[in-house]
């Protein structure tokens, strides 16, 4: 039996009893709007009127089965990988191309995925401790984009840990650590990243040229800049002396006349590598300074447990409880990337739902974060459950899961951890009043993540010695 059609209002047999086909939206532009303004407030509307599963359609994507239960979301990831592909067309493709390792599939995906593993590997992403507390401290100094963090300065956190976190990616990628180019490469991927807003990424229709002045002459522009600076890049590697990044290992890999990739899919990867791995990271430091910048407590926690470490190494700080406790809190409610899809090439069974091939499942993040069978006063920012319990790969998935689960999920959290206690253990910073008391902000798509809609601003206070 395929997916339900518009308005069908068969019944579909469980084991347990029957459940009604998921309604579809009437009115599917409108749905899928309000969705990209505000994810989580849209998931949590749809289950309270709909249950779960439920459908949204996206135009010029087609609907998505979604649900956000932990039993759903076992069953999503654990669908045999031979029936999956990401979904097509992909609403981040323009973003980050066609050989993206994001889209890629089948054997094309399982080749880059073993091909990039390394530079993701534990022992090397140890490496790079001291190179994230280096770039979050020459933030701290005002040698970065913004400006010093000093006392009575007011900072943009989203600028600053976008900066802090493109700085590592570009050091991963290219190796040597080159002040000029990374201020250069620091401008461009922040007005590319800028320039595809909400609206082009999920309204299609969108994106049309207008004599070199609509929304998406912006972006083209932007992206063709971004693909000079990489073409410049590989042509130099390729011409000289190679070294320790990623772009080497993609080079040495395949050798001229040995099924090379071109140039053109060189610079999808790493463009992929630019967005994806700096932009999730920089979300969360932003929400996890905000969050314990409204928690008294939860502040004070983190630092006595700083201050007792002492002068750990990175790899030794990243594990300390508390630490870790309060990242993970931090990307239960706000996971970076709010959704997670799987389109199928033949017939699977999510959720007592049948669905075919060609047909789109998805978890809805929020909901499974925030699913009370699950989590106990899932609102509220409470660092200590993760001291108290370790939940499932299917009810905790801030990365996705199964067998495309993030790449860089090792390395996003390291970062996230490293970052966030170089900023708490030296300076002190305060909330505006209508942060410090006020609602959430809503957390709307900026490119490949979503993060709060506008920028959150802290004031220094001072600067703390230990």
């Amino acid at each position: 039996m395929g997916a339900p059609t518009a308005g069908s209002r068969h019944r579909i047999p469980l084991i347990s009893g029957e459940r009604t086909a998921p309604r579809r939206p009437r009115w599917a532009a409108v749905d899928a709007l309000v969705a990209g303004t505000d994810f989580e407030h849209y998931f949590r509307l749809r289950r309270a009127r709909d249950g779960d599963p439920f459908t949204v359609r996206f135009p010029g994507f087609g609907s998505v089965l979604f649900t956000g239960t932990s039993s759903g979301t076992e069953e999503l990831l654990r669908a045999p990988a031979a029936i999956l592909r990401p979904p097509q067309p992909n609403p981040i493709e323009p973003l980050i191309g066609s050989a993206s390792l994001i889209l890629a599939r089948d054997q094309r995906h399982r080749d880059d995925r073993a091909l990039l593993t390394p530079a993701f590997h534990r022992n090397r992403i140890a490496g790079y401790g001291t190179v994230i507390q280096n770039s979050t401290r020459t933030e701290l100094s005002g040698n970065g984009i913004g400006p010093g963090w000093l006392p009575g300065n007011v900072i943009d956190a989203r600028v600053a840990a976008r900066a802090l976190t493109l700085r590592v990616i570009l050091s991963l990628i290219f190796g040597a650590d080159d002040p000029a180019r990374h201020r250069v490469y620091t401008a461009t991927v922040g007005n590319f990243l800028t320039a595809f807003s909400g609206p082009l990424m999920l309204v299609p229709a969108l994106r049309h040229n207008a004599f070199g002045y609509s929304p998406w002459d912006r972006f083209v522009r932007s992206r063709r800049r971004l693909d000079d600076l990489l073409d410049s890049d590989i042509a130099e590697r390729r011409a000289g002396d190679r070294g320790d990044g990623v772009l080497d290992d993609l080079l040495s890999a395949h050798q001229p006349g040995e099924g090379a990739p071109d140039d053109s899919e060189l610079r999808e990867q790493l463009r992929t590598l630019l967005v994806a791995g700096h932009e999730t990271t920089a979300t969360g430091l932003v929400w996890a300074l905000f969050h314990l910048h409204r928690d008294a407590d939860a502040l004070s926690r983190l630092r006595a447990e700083l201050d007792t470490a002492g002068d750990l190494e990175p790899e030794d700080l990243a594990r300390l409880p508390y630490l870790d406790a309060v990242c993970r809190e931090t990307l239960r409610l706000h996971p970076p990337v709010p959704i997670v899809l799987r389109r199928l090439t033949g017939p699977y069974r999510l959720r007592g739902v049948d669905l075919d091939a060609g047909d789109t499942m998805g978890v809805a993040l929020p909901l499974l974060h925030s699913d009370p069978d699950c989590w106990e006063n899932p609102a509220r920012f409470l660092p200590e459950r993760f001291l108290d319990h370790r939940y499932s790969p299917f009810e905790f998935a801030p990365y996705g899961g199964g067998h495309r689960r993030c790449l860089g999920a090792g390395l996003a959290d390291f970062e996230l951890r490293i970052a966030l206690a170089t900023i708490v253990a030296r300076v002190e910073l305060s909330l505006p009043p209508r942060y410090r008391h006020g609602r959430i902000p809503r957390s709307v798509p900026h490119n490949i993540a979503t993060g709060p809609h506008r920028g959150i601003r802290f004031v220094v206070e001072g600067i703390r010695h230990r």
